[in-house]
């Protein structure tokens, strides 16, 4: 298993947060490691994807990260072989995520936590204002099956041109698994509980100057721990 995390280069170098380059990545793959150290990492780097010819879509000014659309070169870059996690760099790890193979089964292309609800704001962390439709946040985690047949449809071309909804809703298959909610916790949209699986800081986290929510200090405790 390998793990992908999407990697967002406008949130590199922030201000009281600037020990290291990109802090919401960084503590993200850290708090994957910290579990797991054997676990393999890659960030999906927009930049060089656009240098590989492998990402050509044209800029998006609704997309709330460079990651938004990218996420789905997963099978490619994993040569549509084995199985691999995809994630947003906005999550914080709680627990070994090849936990996560507890729920695999061939059977699915993908599998998720399939989430329902209203977000609880109406801008999102970027300041954009807040969007509503099916299956919001299922593909903020997903679990790829990259030998299935449906997976394999995720090609360079279709990526790069399907439009969002295709993409995101998982239209491109009808056989999507489902994982525990604690492994995608919504911080800020679901009540606090203590210590789920992995927090994903979805509203904006601690490195956003005026974000105020839950799981705060275990945040700042692991980008301390990187830090120290």
């Amino acid at each position: 298993m390998k793990v992908y995390i999407g990697f967002d280069s406008r949130q590199s170098f922030i201000e009281k947060f600037d020990k290291v380059v990109n802090a919401p990545y960084e503590v993200c793959e850290y708090s994957i490691k910290k579990h797991n150290p054997h676990i393999e990492v890659e960030p999906i780097i927009l930049s060089e994807l656009v240098d590989r010819g492998c990402y050509y879509r044209d800029v998006d000014p609704l997309a709330s990260t460079e990651f938004t659309y990218s996420r789905f070169l997963v099978p490619f870059l994993n040569d549509y072989k084995g199985i691999a996690v995809f994630c947003d760099s906005d999550f914080l790890w709680n627990c070994n995520i090849e936990e996560l193979l507890e729920f695999y089964d061939e059977r699915y292309a993908v599998s998720c936590v399939q989430h329902d609800y209203t977000p609880n704001t109406i801008t999102k962390m970027d300041g954009l204002k807040q969007t509503i439709y099916p299956r919001k946040n299922w593909s903020s985690l997903m679990v790829f099956n990259c030998e299935h047949e449906d997976t394999q449809k995720l090609s360079v071309e279709v990526v790069n041109t399907e439009s969002p909804k295709y993409l995101h809703r998982m239209s491109w298959t009808n056989e999507v698994g489902s994982i525990p909610l604690t492994y995608n916790y919504l911080e800020g949209d679901y009540d606090y509980i203590d210590n789920p699986k992995a927090i994903h800081f979805t509203n904006g986290g601690p490195w956003h100057e005026t974000w105020k929510g839950d799981y705060e200090n275990e945040w700042i405790k692991v980008y301390n721990e990187i830090t120290s």
